[in-house]
């Protein structure tokens, strides 16, 4: 007989080994999530758990099992295992300047989900973020050009009552949060594949908002945004 996982927080808060695929199976991806805002709670608060990170790295070595997959920004302050409280082996993590989400980056969600396994697809992007004011500034350097030119729809996108300037914060991070939600009507739009699991109730596929002078991550409710 299988032993019943206790609640969801027993199992990405475990301090000793590595999520296996039994743990990992039982979990809803409404759970996946739940366990998420709560590791991202333990890091605001400075409570996060005492993980025995040798033991999980001896125990994933032969196969893993993660839960989720998360595609955050390269920006060196939002390490995605960190703020949201997870070990080795409980999370796939993609990171790219502007989180933004090309064709590698959407076959690297469809091997973590449909090959995978994991339940929970996590888009987000962060406060003051470097490569949103490198697209509003018309940056241009050598392949980051091409990079800070997939951020430009969510500029278009973005209305404004004031000026339109990388200077302005509170106009940068309502760039970036129309980036993450154009990024999410890619995955869906772009991925038949995510988009049938997430039908089928199999997959969530959420964006979020991380607040760097805070910790928290701010999971969005979605509005109708297209590309223009």
């Amino acid at each position: 007989m299988t032993r019943p996982v206790a609640s969801s927080a027993q199992v990405l808060a475990q301090a000793h080994g590595a999520l296996t695929k039994e743990q990992r199976d039982r979990l809803t991806p409404a759970q996946v999530l739940d366990e998420l805002r709560k590791g991202n709670e333990r890091f605001r608060a400075g409570a996060m758990v005492s993980r025995d990170y040798r033991a999980q790295q001896r125990s994933s070595a032969a196969a893993q099992f993660p839960a989720c997959v998360t595609l955050g920004c390269v920006d060196s302050r939002v390490p995605a295992e960190v703020i949201f409280d997870v070990g080795i082996g409980d999370m796939f993590s993609a990171r790219i300047a502007g989180n933004i989400v090309n064709d590698d980056l959407l076959g690297s969600l469809e091997f973590a989900c449909a090959v995978a396994g994991a339940k929970v697809i996590v888009l987000f992007g962060h406060t003051a973020c470097g490569a949103v004011k490198g697209a509003i500034d018309d940056v241009e350097m050598g392949n980051l050009t091409g990079l800070l030119a997939r951020i430009k729809p969510a500029i278009t996108a973005t209305k404004s009552s004031g000026k339109a300037s990388s200077k302005d914060d509170a106009y940068v991070d309502a760039v970036a949060r129309t980036n993450v939600l154009l990024g999410l009507d890619g995955i869906r739009r772009r991925s038949p594949i995510l988009a049938d699991l997430e039908k089928k109730g199999a997959l969530l596929i959420v964006g979020g908002m991380y607040d760097l002078s805070t910790g928290t991550l701010d999971f969005l409710a979605e509005a109708p945004v297209s590309e223009p």
